[in-house]
């Protein structure tokens, strides 16, 4: 169990949304991705610091196929006269998943899927045409089989691609829904859906609209205590609980599988385990949450009861600060890619994934675990 740190104030709100203008003018210039490398940490940084038992490690970011190790070859440039192409970058990332040995990133700066392979060291931009076309992508889910969810608030529909990247199809009409958070359970499809103030649950085979949550988005808070008011992201746990960023009431809901509000976490404010805007969420197999606030710059992770465990990268003093952070996933199935970068004694269990909207570090990766 990992026991709460630094129960010191965040920053005062005033603070984080003054480093947030900040950001927008003078960290505009780092958002586009010139390849540059940021300065790699010289020891190993762990969440609890010492002597608190080490959970949390950071690892590696990425921004660019830089990071996957590749070289320009200036010898060859020098000797033929061609200048190589510019190394491929992640410009302004939401959503990013891990699958299949890749990252999926949704890249609102380059309006396309960045898929950053790491067997091919390679960024390469799925940007279908026609009826696929891609406008402004959120957030993805990819199934077992591949087939992968992409949630566009430029089109206000969630696009289907199969694993061979061909369109298979969109859910919604384009009207009456604006997605962005996307999750799947078994034969199901959740979205949270910003203008009908809920989660749509589908069939995944038919795309059909099953039912909502809350199931009556339109009750008033009094007679509906799970009623959302501005739903961004969701995750869903082994249990088939869905856990829900409420950015309008600056919490967390939680629902049991059938859409049955169980318990509220946060509410607003600068203090641990509040939230000034939060946006991504994900959850990992033992109930533990992550929560990651775009105006604190923080990500705070939670037990299953809700109960503020850690909290990391805020920039006071973090050698790996956040810069507007959208989005947080686990993944248990792609720890061989990062094993390297793990401390000698200490053992990944999962690793963690934040993207970052602005500043040097577009995905941060983090690895859960414990020491040998």
């Amino acid at each position: 169990m990992m026991a709460l740190v630094r129960p010191n104030l965040f920053f005062t709100l005033q603070i984080r949304l003054l480093l947030l203008a900040v950001a927008a003018l003078g960290l505009a210039g780092c958002q586009t991705g010139n390849g540059n490398k940021p300065v790699a940490p010289t020891a190993s940084i762990f969440y609890p610091p010492a002597p608190e038992e080490p959970r949390l490690q950071f690892l590696t970011s990425i921004s660019s196929e830089n990071d996957l190790g590749v070289q320009g070859d200036r010898f060859a440039e020098f000797i033929t006269g061609v200048t190589a192409p510019a190394a491929q970058a992640i410009l302004k990332p939401y959503g990013a998943v891990l699958a299949d040995g890749k990252i999926f990133v949704c890249d609102t700066g380059t309006r396309c899927v960045d898929i950053v392979d790491f067997a091919q060291k390679k960024i390469r931009l799925f940007a279908p045409r026609g009826m696929g076309k891609i406008g402004t992508p959120i957030n993805i889910a990819v199934d077992a089989d591949g087939t992968r969810y992409v949630t566009d608030t430029g089109r206000n529909l969630i696009l289907v691609f199969a694993a061979d990247e061909t369109y298979r199809g969109a859910i919604g009409d384009g009207e009456h829904l604006r997605p962005t958070g996307v999750a799947l359970a078994a034969n199901r499809v959740y979205v949270t859906d910003l203008t009908g103030h809920c989660v749509r649950v589908y069939d995944k085979a038919t795309r059909k609209q099953l039912s909502t949550i809350p199931a009556n988005p339109d009750a008033d808070a009094d007679s509906e205590p799970g009623k959302l008011f501005m739903p961004v992201n969701l995750a869903i746990d082994p249990q088939g609980k869905i856990y829900v960023s409420d950015m309008g009431a600056c919490q967390v809901k939680i629902y049991d599988a059938e859409g049955k509000h169980l318990h509220t976490v946060g509410g607003q404010g600068d203090l641990p385990g509040q939230f000034v805007r939060p946006k991504g969420i994900a959850v990992d197999h033992d109930g533990r949450f992550y929560v990651v606030d775009a105006a604190a710059q923080v990500c705070q992770i939670f037990d299953a009861a809700g109960k503020l465990l850690l909290f990391f990268g805020e920039n006071d003093g973090s050698p790996t600060p956040l810069a507007m952070p959208a989005a947080v996933s686990v993944d248990y199935d792609n720890l061989a890619l990062f094993q390297k970068y793990a401390a000698p004694d200490f053992v990944l269990e999962y690793v963690v994934l934040i993207s970052n909207q602005y500043g040097d570090r577009k995905i941060d990766v983090y690895g859960f675990g414990h020491k040998k």
